[in-house]
């Protein structure tokens, strides 16, 4: 039976571990219509970014 020839490293074995946690990308809430968006992208629903409207006509 393999036996390791040294201790692994807590920064190894968390390192390994967070991969299990990543949920991906989490939305926010817009600020100014309140539905859901990713971070640092426009709001599909109300064409702003940042307070600042983008997209005129949406569909």
């Amino acid at each position: 039976m393999a036996v390791p020839k040294r201790k692994t490293s807590k920064m190894k074995v968390r390192s390994r571990k967070a991969a299990n946690r990543y949920k991906g990308v989490q939305p926010t809430l817009c600020p100014t219509c309140s539905a859901p968006a990713l971070p640092h992208r426009v709001c599909k629903s109300c064409g702003t970014y940042k307070g600042k409207q983008i997209f005129t006509n949406f569909e």
